[in-house]
């Protein structure tokens, strides 16, 4: 009777809550990954011990669990670094949302307007052509390490030097170009592969590495198919296809989201 004589109050459903969401969003991680076993195996130890340490009280028991949590933790911290760092950027994403709001509010259009019409017609020109092309508008975060590993341009936004860019036998064509304060920032950027294991077959290299790049930053990243000229976008970890009529309306959402003072 013991064991039933307790007190449930709002306290205990908000503990409920929190870790009904970390186990939700820890397994929604290791799912991309493919080690969706690895979690069910991780959730059935805890809640044995959980059933040893406190409702049993076993208490040899429980101490050898208690050893195996402590290190078991620090090693699941080591091999899911990568998982981890993506988990807490996505909680921190959720906090600055209200300064993305904030910037959409101030930002005059004027300026952007400039340069959307030039990535529009670039991005048709590309997908008529079967031009394969991925370009990245950087959001709140400066992808300065993700530029570093290409060619510095900084150069003005223009149709005709993205397309230029993106030519077959041009040098620049491999890798990403970076659009960050309404400049063409770098060229021939390596972006994050994504390990996710649900992505469609049909998806290339030029996908994933978009998708790679979504789940680890607030940057949006355009994909034009070398195979069948159809546009997509990435934005916070999800792909879709685009129609070129669509193109406009996303960039403008884009920059507005993006643009600096």
């Amino acid at each position: 009777m013991s064991l039933l004589a307790f007190s449930f109050g709002f306290k205990d459903v908000i503990d409920i809550l929190l870790v009904a969401g970390i186990l939700y969003e820890t397994y929604r991680l290791l799912r991309r990954t493919g080690a969706t076993n690895l979690f069910w195996g991780i959730l059935a130890f805890i809640v044995v011990w959980f059933l040893v340490s406190f409702v049993f009280q076993l208490e040899l028991t429980g101490a050898l669990f208690d050893r195996i949590i402590s290190v078991g933790a620090i090693a699941l911290i080591v091999i899911f670094q990568e998982e981890i760092r993506m988990f807490f950027y996505r909680v921190g994403s959720r906090f600055s949302s209200w300064q993305l709001f904030r910037r959409r509010m101030e930002i005059d259009g004027t300026v952007e307007r400039q340069e959307i019409p030039e990535i529009t017609r670039a991005c048709r020109h590309m997908a008529a052509t079967k031009t394969g092309a991925l370009i990245v508008i950087a959001g709140a975060g400066s992808l300065k390490e993700i530029a570093d590993t290409g060619e510095r341009l900084d150069a003005t936004v223009s149709a005709r030097l993205i397309e230029n860019i993106f030519f077959k036998n041009s040098p620049l064509h491999d890798g990403a170009l970076i659009i960050r304060d309404n400049r063409l920032v770098a060229a021939a950027c390596i972006l994050p592969v994504s390990k996710d294991q649900t992505i469609p077959q049909h998806y290339g290299l030029r996908h994933r590495a978009a998708l790679g790049l979504s789940e680890k930053t607030d940057a949006t990243c355009i994909v034009v198919s070398e195979e069948t000229g159809h546009i997509s976008v990435t934005e916070n970890g999800s792909i879709r296809e685009i129609s070129k009529e669509d193109l406009f309306l996303i960039l403008n959402s884009t920059f507005a989201a993006s643009g600096r003072d």
